[in-house]
């Protein structure tokens, strides 16, 4: 069963949003994701069985982005 989970962040051009979606993957391999940068809040969108939000989110902010979970 696949999880989605969607996160706000501040990543703003499609080559951060490619390097962070590359570390990811490194990750959490076999997952969907995908950045969203035409919305207000710049989404994250993970699909997958098996990730954890706080290391996404750890992943992220390591790179200098913010990110947290969309309410």
């Amino acid at each position: 069963m696949s999880v989605i989970e969607v996160f706000k962040t501040d990543v703003a051009t499609h080559s951060d949003a490619g390097n962070i979606i590359e570390l990811l993957r490194q990750h959490f391999p076999g997952s969907r994701i995908n950045f969203d940068l035409q919305d207000c809040d710049k989404i994250l969108r993970l699909e997958g069985k098996d990730f954890s939000t706080d290391k996404v989110m750890m992943i992220v902010h390591q790179n200098g982005f913010y990110c947290e979970i969309l309410e």
